[in-house]
């Protein structure tokens, strides 16, 4: 377990760091590139590539190589992770740059919050996932439906159980040990999210035979960092062509941007916890 809390002491630390630089005029991909390097400064890898999603994006936009898009009016989710040796931390925050949906942010803060309350061993998901579904909505706004919390394993980021933002029928006990990521979502929108056109992160499945000899190389440099995802960014010789084979293929496995259905905002709000038998230890605060 020390290692789950080094990373999510180094990962607070960078959060903070890099939320501060999210102003009017900055670039995302100096933001991107910062969390990510200080992750390593300051003695730990990333887990993932720095979400910057803005407005109605709800996960999984990173820049790309030399992308000059720069903060305005938006609210910005920023989701950042860590790892030492593969054990995980997993943090988001909301900045609001309009200075008009605070509200909307307070709602994915406060949703976190009353769930982190109830997290100790023995608890059902099933009362996790109403109480953040009751408490976003008491704000007014609506759960994004189909994004969840999440276990985290042994370089695994999305493990079970699942932790619904919206009421389910049937959940499961955490038990003594686990390690999850809480992060509600909350919108003015439907609740639900379609699959965006920016698709730049993947993540390494399971090698295949291939016959041309630039893509094993290629599967040999994604392959480096196991199965926890990676941006498009980061590798040498990136070709949108290859990447898609490798997809068809079953090696790798994309993550395109995830937008809210109706064009509504979104706000995030995330924390990774170890369960306890009376409660849970926060690593990420």
């Amino acid at each position: 377990m020390d290692k789950y809390r080094l990373a999510g002491k180094i990962l607070s630390s960078v959060a903070r760091d890099a939320a501060k630089m999210v102003k009017k005029g900055e670039k995302l991909l100096s933001v991107a590139e910062f969390a990510e390097e200080e992750i390593k400064r300051r003695g730990a890898e990333i887990a993932f590539p720095c979400n910057i999603s803005l407005d109605d994006e709800a996960a999984h936009r990173t820049p790309f190589k030399g992308e000059e898009t720069r903060f305005n009016d938006e609210i910005v989710k920023l989701d950042i992770g860590s790892q030492i040796d593969g054990y995980i931390a997993d943090m988001a925050v909301t900045i609001d740059l309009s200075g008009e949906r605070e509200e909307l942010k307070r709602a994915s803060e406060a949703a976190l919050n009353n769930a982190i309350d109830l997290v100790h061993a023995g608890v059902n998901t099933k009362d996790l996932s109403e109480t953040i579904e009751k408490t976003i909505t008491d704000f007014g706004y609506r759960p994004v439906a189909d994004l969840s919390g999440h276990g985290l394993l042994q370089y695994n980021a999305h493990a079970p159980p699942t932790i619904s933002n919206r009421c389910i029928k049937k959940g499961v006990d955490l038990e003594e040990g686990q390690v999850i990521a809480i992060e509600p979502f909350a919108t003015d929108g439907i609740g639900r999210t379609k699959r965006g056109n920016i698709l730049e992160i993947y993540s390494f499945l399971e090698r295949k035979p291939v016959r041309l000899m630039n893509m094993r190389r290629f599967i040999d440099e994604v392959e480096e960092y196991k199965t926890l995802p990676f941006a498009k960014r980061w590798l040498r010789s990136p070709s949108d062509i290859m990447l898609n084979q490798l997809v068809d293929k079953g090696i790798l496995y994309s993550f395109p941007v995830l937008k809210e259905e109706s064009g509504g905002f979104v706000a995030q709000k995330e924390h990774t916890m170890i369960v306890l038998e009376d409660g849970c230890e926060v690593t990420t605060k």
